[in-house]
């Protein structure tokens, strides 16, 4: 859809309204809308009535305040079409039809009105007299009217579309506050943008409901959701406004201002709200049931608004990773969903123990967390954790002891058992030489070790517990049957990114922990396989595959947005200036590579709770031919 990646800017627009002034206040408009050229906004929004004033009470009812209105906007008319042809602008202005006024947006691009929206809902009540001056949609006597010498739809159930995707939609302030919003009408019928010119007064708490209006409309109707409020000049004989403006996306606030005259612009990607849209494919079923109310939408095409490739000046290179004041409760909660998938199978199944085994490395201490949180739910001791430290060639002095000090202070059952023994018996075995560093000497240890765990699982009738996060899943990280088996995996819906912040925000959390987890959050991640003379030397896995940072951006966008490779890529240089292409562009292919040929290993994972919105569970949100290859 529309330029490569599917980037738009859109913007309000506010100003101080002069009351009752078709003139000065078309002046002021055009002063933004040159603002917005040159800023390249693609879809301009300004408040309701902005043309007019909406405070200008009984002259409403005069007709020369509605010609002035049309004269003042053919002028707007004008300058749009000499100056920007492009630009989709809605302004809110009073409109005629057959002897009724009505409260209406217009609907502009370039010298050319594309469709009016007639305001359906008018609040008649505390300080609203709406319907004294204006009559509702329902009240039109036709789905065309004549403004400006030009012969216009008019109507609610209006969509402007352009040949590249962007799909607009109209409600008019009151419209949002009713029950069943026209917004999610228009969203069922392709809208993915909605925009609001609105005049909302403030009373104390109503910006916060206001908000909060807007915010759940836009994940509702998964599209942007622009709104403008009058601010700035209004009549302040009885109320106050504050010119609310804010722009939505999908559930979430981008940005707001108040008080503001100017633009208040954001980017948007709508390539990802078509791909939502098509994976929530239940968006879509509200069409079947309104199909008995005959809505006839009118489908106005555009032409194209992009002036130039638009691209975002940040994107988040840690998707994954909480933010914000609510970043605490976000990781209680993470941390309680994968301690609650636990306690429910511990419960169901009746089993009173559990087998883990203990690297000292991020994922083996995230996964003790855990279970300890799943067995105080299920009022089992801390005693039946058996956490297993399991030495072998390249285990070091570091995670050796941190694993020790973490048991201890946890106060779990320790055991160690020292797999170079078995290994190097299993290499006369397969007459492997013990000095060949290959896959094979590295798969023996991880094998060994969750052969030792199932056994004593077996011994003493215990779950084992799975310490791979959802990165090692993408990746394929894993060693087929080894470390990629267990009973329970309570880290597989955790990517490694969230795994380091998780352990460090429990030590936040537990202050008896703070030191060692600390500690454990600081060490190289290393699969410790390899002989090694120091900690320098180390067998590094960032070093193999590439940044965990670039590996679980690339998922995210993957998996949770469907964007392309080359996408992905673009979005990794805006995210991480500081790493060369170079390196984004070796580890992106290392990405897809590993994702395609390793799905095989995520075909047959063991159980384990989903806790974000990415999974790669076989059963549930991933299922993909284990034999497929990624085309390029």
């Amino acid at each position: 859809m529309r330029t490569k990646y599917g980037f738009v800017k859109v913007a309000t627009g506010s100003f101080e309204v002069v009351v009752g002034n078709p003139e000065a206040n078309a002046k002021e408009m055009i002063q933004v809308m040159q603002q917005a050229t040159e800023a390249h906004v693609e879809v301009l929004l300004f408040p309701e009535l902005a043309l007019t004033g909406y405070t200008c009470g009984d002259l409403f009812l005069q007709p020369y305040l509605s010609k002035m209105a049309e004269a003042e906007m053919k002028k707007i008319l004008q300058f749009l079409g000499e100056k920007n042809p492009k630009m989709i602008v809605v302004i809110g202005s009073p409109a005629k039809q057959r002897g009724l006024l009505f409260n209406t947006a217009v609907i502009l691009q370039g010298s050319h009105i594309l469709g009016i929206v007639p305001k359906t809902f008018l609040p008649n009540y505390s300080e609203y007299y709406e319907k004294r001056w204006f009559s509702p949609a329902t009240s039109r006597t036709a789905d065309k009217i004549l403004f400006c010498d030009q012969e216009v739809p008019f109507t609610p159930n209006l969509i402007v579309e352009t040949p590249d995707g962007l799909r607009l939609g109209c409600e008019i302030c009151e419209d949002l506050w009713v029950s069943n919003p026209p917004s999610g009408i228009h969203a069922m019928y392709g809208a993915n943008i909605i925009v609001n010119p609105s005049a909302s007064n403030e009373v104390a708490t109503k910006s916060d409901y206001r908000r909060d209006l807007v915010k759940m409309q836009s994940g509702k109707c998964m599209s942007a959701y622009l709104y403008a409020s009058s601010g700035l000049g209004e009549s302040t004989t009885d109320l106050v406004f504050s010119g609310h403006n804010l722009i939505a996306y999908n559930g979430s606030i981008i940005t707001e201002a108040k008080e503001n005259s100017g633009l208040m612009s954001a980017i948007l990607d709508f390539e990802k709200l078509e791909n939502d849209r098509v994976k929530f494919n239940s968006f879509a079923e509200g069409i079947k049931m309104n199909t008995e109310n005959n809505f006839n939408y009118n489908f106005i095409t555009a032409k194209n608004t992009a002036q130039v490739d638009t691209l975002p000046d940040y994107v988040n290179p840690f998707p994954f990773i909480p933010s914000g004041q609510e970043k605490e409760e976000r990781c209680r909660e993470i941390l309680h969903l994968q301690a609650r998938g636990l306690a429910q199978r511990l419960k169901k199944t009746g089993i009173k123990k559990s087998i883990i085994g203990i690297s000292g490395g991020l994922d083996s201490t995230l996964a003790l967390l855990v279970v300890a949180d799943a067995h105080e739910m299920v009022g089992l001791p801390l005693e039946n954790i058996i956490g297993i430290t399991m030495p072998g060639f390249g285990t070091s002095e570091r995670t050796k002891l941190n694993s020790d000090r973490l048991m201890a202070l946890m106060g779990i059952t320790a055991k160690m058992i020292d797999i170079r023994p078995a290994c190097e018996q299993h290499f006369k075995d397969i007459d492997h030489a013990p000095d060949c560093y290959d896959v094979t000497y590295e798969n023996v240890q991880a094998r060994e070790r969750t052969q030792i765990l199932m056994d004593v699982a077996n011994q003493e009738g215990a779950l084992v517990i799975g310490t791979g996060d959802l990165s090692e899943l993408a990746l394929g990280w894993s060693t087929y049957n080894g470390d990629h088996m267990s009973m329970y995996a309570v880290n597989s819906g955790v990517p490694k990114t969230l795994v380091r912040y998780l352990v460090s925000a429990y030590g936040d959390m537990h202050s008896n922990l703070a030191e060692v987890l600390e500690s454990i959050c600081g060490t190289p991640i290393s699969p410790e396989l390899l002989p090694s003379k120091n900690e320098a030397d180390m067998q590094s896995t960032e070093k193999t595959i590439g940044k965990y940072d670039l590996h679980d951006f690339f998922l995210y966008h993957f998996v949770r947005n469907g964007f392309t490779k080359e996408k992905i890529g673009l979005l990794a240089r805006i995210a991480f200036p500081q790493i060369g292409s170079e390196e984004i562009d070796k580890t992106l292919d290392n990405f897809f590579n590993r994702f395609f040929t390793q799905q095989f290993k995520r075909s047959c994972l063991p159980d384990g709770p989903k806790v974000g919105t990415v999974s790669l569970s076989p059963r549930g949100d991933w299922r993909m031919p284990s034999d497929v290859r990624y085309p390029y």
